[in-house]
């Protein structure tokens, strides 16, 4: 049975902004580095964003946990295709869904930066999943401050092997339940794509305020916010809305999942409501776990249909383990069916894989 990775990224290069029209070579990211050395950034709209390439290494991580993370630098940045399909068949992976680095926080400003940007990184992913059609899918950034261009972008971006949208538990100033997104939603729906809401932050004052939460910024202002998402979108009803429109929440564990059902249960009760379950099947929601969570737990309030695991590859942070998938199976906590399912039959259904 093949094995889908729900969640690895490419590291942007130098060579993403290539894809960039020349007429707006004056708005493309350009790489800094302190003074006297140290990590490398994006510097775009007059601000240091992401880190940048170089930047995103686990060499000499991995042997100070209990889990590989690290990964060749050219297959990471997409230099070398056939590198890292090389390491897929070496990890027992089939097919990878491909998510960006960079989009993790807010990248501009400007609305004409927010366009270039999403372009670029649109077009160089496209450029990738041509070299591997059938094992390298991809998910596409919008332009989400220019709605009109959003789309042109999505439609586009769905001919040429994306398989999902790309958004954050935040998006500038909107939750993902704001009427604003509807028209995405709609579109989406039409085309089939899902929208895979990955750890982050696209809001500038709230990641200015979690940065120095203890955990570096990325539990507060990462993570929590997918969680907040997941809750919001429940309680306000959004995915009824759009019956055909499928959402998976990326990279923040499954350990949540049976508190936040605890907690939507007596929040429906309050108002005199019956809460539709089981709840992630029934509003079309996936949730993608790590090899340590407590998956009987988890599976018992989730149900097997809706969790799927990704290797967070090519980055190196509590989520990474590049051999999660062959790891889950070889735990042994759950059924021999229930893993393939999140292996295989959950990840195909939600990115709407022919595989």
């Amino acid at each position: 049975m093949p094995t889908i990775d729900s969640d690895a990224h490419v590291v942007e290069t130098e060579q993403t902004w290539d894809f960039m029209d020349p007429s707006d070579s004056h708005l493309r990211p350009v790489i800094v580095t302190p003074t006297g050395g140290g990590q490398s950034f994006w510097f775009v709209d007059g601000k240091t964003r992401g880190l940048a390439k170089g930047a995103i290494s686990a060499k000499g991580i991995s042997d100070k946990v209990t889990r590989k993370m690290d990964t060749p630098v050219a297959a990471r940045e997409m230099e070398d295709i056939p590198g890292r399909l090389a390491h897929m068949d070496e990890l027992g992976i089939d097919v990878q869904v491909l998510y960006p680095t960079i989009y993790i926080n807010r990248v501009c400003d400007r609305d004409q930066t927010d366009v270039a940007m999403a372009r670029a990184y649109n077009r160089w992913l496209a450029s990738i999943w041509k070299q591997a059609p059938t094992r390298l899918r991809w998910a596409c950034v919008l332009p989400l401050s220019v709605m009109e261009e959003s789309l042109k972008e999505l439609r586009s971006s769905a001919e040429n092997g994306a398989c999902a949208v790309m958004m954050r538990g935040i998006e500038g100033d909107r939750l993902l339940c704001d009427p604003y997104f509807f028209p995405l939603y709609e579109e989406a729906s039409r085309l089939n794509i899902p929208i895979g809401v990955h750890i982050g932050n696209a809001n500038n004052e709230m990641n200015d305020l979690l940065v120095n939460d203890g955990a570096g910024g990325t539990f507060s202002r990462l993570r929590l916010m997918s969680v907040a998402a997941f809750h919001a979108l429940v309680m306000t009803g959004v995915p009824k809305m759009f019956p055909n429109l499928r959402f998976a929440f990326l990279e923040s564990s499954a350990q949540w999942v049976p508190y936040v059902l605890h907690d939507l249960v007596r929040r429906f009760d309050t108002r005199g409501k019956v809460l539709d379950s089981p709840v992630l099947k029934n509003y079309k929601l996936w949730v993608s776990c790590q090899t340590d969570d407590d998956l009987p737990y988890v599976l018992k309030y989730a149900g097997e249909d809706q969790i799927l695991t990704g290797t967070d590859y090519g980055h190196s942070d509590q989520s990474s383990e590049i051999e999660a998938l062959r790891n889950l199976r070889a735990k042994g906590d759950i059924s021999t069916e229930a893993a393939d399912k999140i292996l295989y039959d959950n990840p195909k259904l939600l990115y709407n894989l022919a595989v």
